[in-house]
């Protein structure tokens, strides 16, 4: 007999749920019977929509990198402070799951085999993404003359990544102050902003 609610869209919610067990339990804590659970819907329906867990998981993680890369598109250069906006990005990026899915993807061969033959590429998928939306806006501003026109913006994006993601690395501690990840771009960005 059938149990749960009737799901809408039910990959927006099993998505929605999954994000809500990784931000409550972590990795660890991420099963498709949490998912199934979290959404309140039978237990075979994340396996009627997807192959398998990990197919569940790829689809996941691209539906969210699709997400960051829709935000891209409100990034306007030229307007506010440079470095206000590349902090409010990252506390954007990391305060969300995104913490939680690179440690997912870090952790499961399986995952990270599926992101790769759907987004070829190096790095990490999803922290790959932040940084080319965030090396795209630097690019952006580095044109309109707000950086130096030496700024290397391919270095500079992924540094600004990987020092964000330190801050807010421990997801059960307290997340960075506002002016922590600002003060992080600020140094970051000190010798190529104008």
């Amino acid at each position: 007999m059938p149990t749960g609610i009737h799901l809408r869209d039910v990959r927006a919610q099993l998505f929605d749920a999954a994000e809500r067990v990784l931000l409550r339990e972590g990795p660890s804590g991420l099963t498709s019977r949490a998912v199934t659970t979290e959404a309140d819907c039978a237990k075979g329906v994340l396996h009627r929509h997807f192959e398998d867990f990990d197919a569940f998981l790829a689809a996941l993680v691209l539906d969210r990198i699709q997400r960051l890369e829709a935000r891209a598109g409100e990034l306007h250069a030229g307007t506010g402070d440079v470095v206000e906006t590349v902090a409010e990005l990252l506390t954007e990026v990391f305060s969300s799951v995104a913490v939680s899915i690179v440690a997912l993807i870090t952790f499961r061969d399986e995952l990270r085999h599926r992101l790769r033959a759907a987004r070829p590429g190096p790095g990490i998928p999803l922290a790959t993404d932040a940084a080319n939306v965030l090396a795209d806006y630097l690019a952006a501003e580095r044109t309109l003359g707000r950086l130096a026109p030496d700024a290397d913006v391919r270095t500079l994006a992924p540094t600004l990544i990987g020092a964000g993601h330190l801050l807010f690395a421990d997801r059960t501690g307290e997340p960075p102050s506002e002016e922590a990840v600002r003060q992080m771009a600020a140094t970051v960005l000190a010798g190529v902003l104008r």
